[in-house]
């Protein structure tokens, strides 16, 4: 029977293809479905069989901690080089997507504690 490896939705497609690789490299067979046209289906990579599936996961995890590290590295520098956008920044760059985005925390935080504050 089928077992569920690896969940595509909202990855980037150059990890999914890095996982790919990975999987073919180590000589694991395996198969992708898609979302299909309407996004109805589920996308992700499966194995035909659990034969291989603690080999898989062993290898997908050690490569998503190798990505995080390489990600936060790459962040930390840069900050270092003060090249990581700041909020003021990010303002200035999409004043409409920020203001939007404030709005919606103030009428979500409103929404929460209108219960509360009329007991």
């Amino acid at each position: 029977m089928s077992v569920l490896l690896f969940k595509l939705r909202g990855v980037e497609e150059d990890e999914a293809e890095e996982v790919r690789a990975l999987l073919s490299e180590h000589d694991i067979d395996f198969y992708e479905t898609s979302n299909g046209r309407w996004g109805l289906g589920y996308a992700a990579v499966w194995l035909p069989d659990e034969t291989k599936l603690e080999e898989a996961e062993t290898l997908i995890a050690k490569y998503q901690q190798h990505r995080f590290e390489q990600a936060r590295q790459s962040y930390i520098e840069l900050c270092a080089n003060g090249q990581q956008a700041t909020m003021w920044q990010r303002f200035k760059t999409y004043p409409m997507q920020v203001v939007l985005a404030v709005m919606g925390i103030i009428i979500v935080g409103l929404f929460a504690l209108t219960p509360f504050v009329f007991l």
